[in-house]
């Protein structure tokens, strides 16, 4: 499936134009939109979006505003956002990225975490060998899940495998992976606690003391957020700043056949980064 997706580049990597359309047999969509989130019938394997490929420190995400919701660069305060090294990692961990047709409603409080969604889509750790592509649609099968606490919003964390890794048929549910990528849970525990420590803010809290629970819960929790997206595609739910243009959801208001409003490829070399992003925080009393 993945080979009908191929991707439109718009501009530099690390610059402020950069930006990454997904096209399907070359006609633009949505990631967010129109790419299906289950990738066979029995909705055992997933599509995930790669945002961001492993070892890589540029916080790059799905726009959520822009029309037909490009990849970009995140910015603060007008200049781009690079993840910190905390020892011993380097940059994402993972292939991070997000399930497509998933919202965290954040009108909406689990009831278990007592915490908002966080109106992104599901975030994703896709923990296979392979280092991925921005915009490279992955099926990957889903393991567990976790529960960061983001200043009082639910911002759930799947631990998910692309079924084309070598290790894909031994993992099928959390305790699978400590068994065959032992420390990689915690590594990935730690990871989110301390890696806006460099940043000057603090800790990074969880939800069920941290715990990354299974893939039964974490597929219930996939299932709920896909819902959330169809209130959201069908104008059920406010939507409030979210662009919902798609090109393939038939019936909804966002539906349109027009994409001439995306510039053509102009794909360039990427930029250097400054420096200092390669520097490595040691951060004491971090270790779990």
């Amino acid at each position: 499936m993945s080979a009908q997706f191929s991707t439109r580049q718009i501009g530099a990597a690390n610059t402020l134009e950069y930006r990454v359309f997904l096209e399907q047999n070359g006609k633009v969509v949505s990631p967010f939109h129109d790419v299906p989130l289950f990738a066979n019938e029995d909705k055992t394997i997933l599509n995930m979006i790669v945002e961001i490929p492993r070892w890589s420190n540029a916080k790059l995400e799905i726009s959520k505003e822009d029309q037909f919701n490009p990849i970009l660069q995140d910015t603060k305060k007008g200049k781009l956002r690079f993840v910190r090294n905390c020892f011993p990692h380097k940059g994402y961990i993972w292939n991070y990225g997000a399930f497509p047709q998933t919202w965290e409603d954040p009108s909406a409080t689990h009831p278990e975490t007592k915490a908002v969604g966080d109106n992104d889509p599901l975030d994703v750790c896709e923990i296979g060998e392979t280092i991925g592509h921005v915009g490279q649609v992955k099926q990957v099968k889903v393991l567990g899940i976790m529960a960061l606490l983001d200043e009082g919003e639910t911002d759930w964390k799947v631990i998910v495998i692309d079924v084309n890794d070598p290790l894909a048929a031994k993992l099928n549910d959390i305790e699978d992976v400590e068994r065959h990528m032992p420390g990689l849970i915690r590594a990935t525990n730690e990871w989110f606690r301390i890696y806006k420590i460099p940043d000057g803010k603090p800790e990074n809290q969880f939800a069920f003391s941290g715990e990354a629970k299974n893939k039964k819960y974490a597929t219930e929790i996939v299932h709920e957020c896909n819902e959330a997206w169809r209130r959201l595609i069908s104008g059920q739910a406010d939507k409030g700043k979210i662009d919902i243009s798609n090109t393939t959801q038939q019936g909804t208001p966002g539906l349109t056949a027009s994409t001439e409003s995306v510039p053509a490829d102009s794909r360039q070399p990427a930029a250097p980064i400054d420096a200092s992003i390669d520097k490595t925080f040691f951060i004491s009393g971090h270790a779990v």
